[in-house]
């Protein structure tokens, strides 16, 4: 122990809790790839101007999504869960493997389908889940739920007129502008980065989130973060082994939330893209 000027200098002690929780024990590890919809369904809050839209068949991004790939390569996935509900999916790879097919314009064929071919990976899981809120009004007591569900939803919406609200919109127009006017790898890196990331999800505390008597709250737990707690857990169930190695491709909406419960639970390794391209 020493003393200064009078003061007893101390080392802060403090207790782990990865060595008890994780130790030695080897973990799954996950690769989160958010990505903008390549082909523009218009299912989203904003709407990427047309001009501003990103050609993915084009010679040039393909050169750029083969860039894109080697870097995702080089976390030797093997396994891949989408955004997707179901068997459709796995029966259109199948298709594409005995039609040695083209790949299509959406981000399941051009990035999922071409990590599979690149991987050898020969199953992709679709881990995409409805909202409870969708269960309150369609299951067997919906009759019960509807109208306070109803009632809650009285003037929500994703955005809102607020000014923080409307800073998003001004964000989201950059962002469109970003990956017009950068390399693809350039594009998701910065969808990626974890401030992004946080400040991404920061839109859904804003607009609808604000109404009155918690009803914003409400939505929000019932709605998109309960959507997310779901594909959480069905990612979860696909996890077999700690020697997994999963590429996780969603919408990068989603990343904010799904980042922070992979850092939360000790069972997984979170691997950054921006990590991999500094390989």
């Amino acid at each position: 122990m020493a003393f200064t000027g009078g003061l007893v200098a101390q080392e802060t002690v403090t207790l782990d809790p990865d060595a008890i929780l994780i130790g030695d024990r080897p973990q799954a590890h996950v690769l989160l790839v958010g990505t903008f919809h390549f082909g523009y369904p218009g299912l989203d809050a904003h709407k990427t101007a047309e001009l501003d839209r990103v050609d993915v068949l084009s010679p040039q991004r393909q050169k750029e999504m083969a860039e894109l790939a080697e870097v995702i390569m080089r976390f030797r996935p093997n396994k891949i869960a989408m955004e997707s509900q179901g068997e459709w999916l796995m029966a259109e790879y199948r298709t594409h493997k005995a039609e040695r097919s083209p790949l299509g314009r959406n981000e399941y064929y051009q990035i999922g389908f071409r990590i599979m071919d690149m991987a050898g990976i020969d199953t992709l899981y679709t881990v995409d889940a409805d909202p409870l809120v969708n269960d309150l009004y369609a299951g067997p007591d919906s009759l019960l739920h509807r109208p306070w569900l109803d009632s809650l939803y009285v003037g929500w919406d994703w955005g809102g007129e607020d000014a923080i609200s409307k800073r998003y919109t001004e964000l989201y127009k950059r962002q469109d502008l970003f990956e017009r006017d950068h390399t693809l790898l350039e594009s998701f890196l910065t969808l990626n980065d974890d401030h992004m990331l946080d400040r991404g999800f920061g839109a859904y505390l804003h607009g609808g989130f604000e109404l009155s008597d918690q009803r914003g709250a409400d939505i929000l737990s019932l709605h998109w973060y309960n959507r997310n707690l779901r594909i959480f857990r069905n990612i979860q169930e696909i996890t077999t082994s700690p020697e997994d190695r999963i590429l996780v491709l969603f919408g990068a909406g989603h990343m904010g939330i799904l980042k922070h419960l992979f850092e939360c639970s000790p069972q997984y390794k979170l691997v950054r893209l921006s990590e991999l391209a500094k390989q």
